[in-house]
């Protein structure tokens, strides 16, 4: 039996046992983090760089964007580190914040989501005041709000889980320091705690969901009444990536924390975690600017003007 202040380090899971496929795991991971660092550093930097791209969409991706990075580098290079030097050990203030960043970055991404919801309902079932509404006093308010409100779930979420005594060892079942995995490691009697906690998480992704889906139905009915066809595909293909990236993202977050215990299984639990903590800031950059010829234009100008000063 082990008390959480006597604790000084955790022990992460291992994606393998032998060297060899420890160095699989190593490369596999790197690729991923650096298809991540590209894709999205190119969208920061084509966002920042070209005048063209300083409209409040583009703003909000920018801000997507940097919450990938901080999200996939919170967990996969400690994980890749790991693996190299075969070990598994995390100390106690590392786990702390690690899983006091990755609820942060998660939570602020899912309110960003929210907000970029509203600015593709203004766009489209408002047009003509889409400039007054969603001008740039406001594109930073709600930007703020996003991370404000991701500042403040983190901090509650991560203060309720480590103040909650720790009897079951120091051995984290997931690559990372993961609010459920830790909570395992718990006491029996910190039942209500973690229902406290969980009621607040699941206020805010409830109000978030309820938002987007009210967003979008009103998108839709609008879209519908257009009467040419090209309007409709133009109206979609602005909504499209962002109701992907909001289903990806949603889907396997709530799967990751909301899944009955009788279905959990180490494996299960690793593919999900990696679902929700890896992929999708992977694959966002891909999402948005396949068929965003604007975006594309940007990163196609900004990769030249980079090889012709080589």
């Amino acid at each position: 039996m082990h008390n959480s202040s006597s604790l000084n380090e955790f022990l992460l899971l291992a994606f393998a046992d032998t060297q060899e496929l420890q160095l699989l795991h190593f490369s596999l991971f790197l690729g991923i983090y650096l298809a991540a660092l590209l894709g999205n550093g190119l969208i920061i930097t084509a966002v920042v760089c070209d005048h063209r791209l300083h409209t409040p969409m583009y703003f909000f991706l920018l801000n997507l964007a940097l919450l990938d990075l901080g999200s996939i580098s919170t967990t996969v290079p400690k994980s890749m580190a790991n693996s190299l030097w075969n070990t598994r050990a995390i100390s106690y203030l590392g786990c702390a914040a690690q899983l006091f960043l990755l609820v942060l970055l998660l939570s602020a991404e899912y309110s960003l989501l929210t907000v970029m919801a509203y600015d593709r309902y203004v766009a489209i079932c408002k047009p003509l005041h889409y400039g007054t509404i969603m001008d740039s006093r406001a594109c930073v308010r709600m930007a703020a709000a996003a991370w404000a409100s991701g500042f403040l779930n983190t901090l509650l979420q991560t203060a309720n889980t480590f103040s909650i005594p720790l009897c079951q060892g120091n051995t984290v079942d997931q690559f990372f320091c993961e609010i459920p995995q830790i909570l395992k490691l718990s006491c029996a009697d910190s039942y209500l705690r973690e229902v406290e906690a969980l009621v607040v998480s699941l206020c805010l992704v409830l109000g978030c969901f309820v938002f987007i889906v009210l967003s979008y139905v009103q998108i839709f009915t609008v879209v519908l009444r257009i009467p040419s066809e090209q309007g409709q595909r133009k109206a979609f293909s602005m909504c499209l990536p962002h109701l992907a990236v909001v289903s990806l993202f949603v889907s396997t977050v709530m799967f990751a924390y909301l899944k009955p215990s009788s279905i959990s299984s180490p494996v299960l639990d690793l593919v999900v975690a990696v679902l929700y903590s890896v992929v999708p800031p992977t694959v966002n950059p891909l999402i948005y600017s396949m068929r965003n010829k604007e975006l594309q234009e940007a990163v196609r100008k900004l990769v030249q003007m980079v090889l012709l000063q080589q």
